[in-house]
């Protein structure tokens, strides 16, 4: 979802929370969206989503971020919500290897669902519990430059990184949508002031010269 509007903001990105469940997608939304951490906030069922609007190289862009249930049994209900995404921010917890170690497979279902061109940027929660890492940052950094993603490390608790993440994804995000409107604007712009096709004159004048005078018979 890359839409152009006119009036309350240039541009509208949709862009997915993915990863496991209790990584801390919800309080990474909240406090992105309305600067607040909820401790006792319970997994997401289903699908939520907030918005938030901020300023890009001198444009207005809307983000409407989703954030998709970690649960397995709710995985079909979010697979419809990956459609029309042009960002994800996928999300483990530094101080949980298992959610570590299923970030390929959240790659795999992002990639079958959303557009092949989907800003992704991975994102290590819950700095602010380094004493409990189980997750060293020059794995995260190793498996982000093997997938060619952006990679940072986050709290939502202490509010670090959270901003920045989004602030990444949305920003290559309008870079990538702008490259392609000027390249569209150029490939109009080539067609209207192209040449005339090149090709032989014909005069037919000359080829009918002759022809207009001929001899009248009479009986």
């Amino acid at each position: 979802m890359a839409h152009r509007i006119d009036h309350e903001y240039d541009y509208l990105f949709k862009i997915v929370l993915i990863g496991d469940s209790g990584v801390g997608k919800s309080n990474i939304l909240s406090r992105f969206t309305r600067n607040e951490f909820c401790l006792e906030s319970k997994s997401t069922i289903g699908v939520e989503f907030a918005t938030r609007t901020i300023q890009i190289e001198g444009k207005t862009v809307k983000a409407q971020i989703w954030d998709t249930a970690g649960q397995e049994r709710y995985r079909a209900i979010t697979s419809a919500y990956y459609r029309g995404a042009v960002g994800a921010l996928l999300v483990y917890d530094i101080t949980k290897k298992q959610t570590f170690d299923n970030i390929q497979r959240w790659l795999r279902e992002l990639r079958d669902h959303a557009d092949s061109n989907i800003v992704i940027l991975l994102a290590g929660n819950k700095t602010d519990l380094t004493h409990l890492r189980a997750v060293q940052l020059e794995d995260a950094r190793s498996l982000a430059e093997m997938e060619s993603l952006s990679f940072l490390e986050t709290s939502a608790l202490e509010a670090v990184n959270v901003d920045k993440a989004f602030e990444t994804i949305l920003t290559e995000i309008y870079r990538v949508v702008s490259k392609k409107a000027l390249a569209a604007q150029e490939a109009a712009r080539a067609s209207v002031t192209a040449p005339p096709i090149q090709g032989t004159t014909i005069n037919v004048s000359d080829s009918t010269a002759g022809k207009s005078s001929g001899t009248c018979c009479s009986n």
